[in-house]
């Protein structure tokens, strides 16, 4: 599961939870690593990719649909929020509690 923070609007998923990039991997997570890319609003090399809350309907969307499409599961493709954090509307449906 990607371990997720949410400040200012801006939701920020750790480097360590990003799906990796392979040269001659996997077609299916070299394109998932591509759609998160592409609706990032920061994704660096080295670092923590941030997503602005006017895309997290698109990001809830093509998170079910990697989901739901068999290749990739629950533990790659879900949202984790610490208890404190409230779970907004848009993604709840790709999202759970640490």
């Amino acid at each position: 599961m990607k371990v997720v923070a949410l400040e200012d609007g801006i939701l920020c998923i750790h480097q360590d939870d990003l799906p990796a990039f392979k040269k001659g991997g996997s077609v299916v997570r070299n394109s998932y690593f591509w759609a998160l890319k592409s609706i990032a609003c920061y994704a660096p090399r080295q670092g923590n990719w941030e997503f602005d809350e006017v895309v997290w309907v698109a990001l809830g969307r093509m998170l079910m649909a990697f989901t739901e499409s068999g290749y990739l599961g629950y533990s790659e493709t879900f949202l984790e929020f610490s208890e404190d954090l409230p779970i907004p509307e848009s993604l709840r449906s790709v999202s759970t509690y640490l």
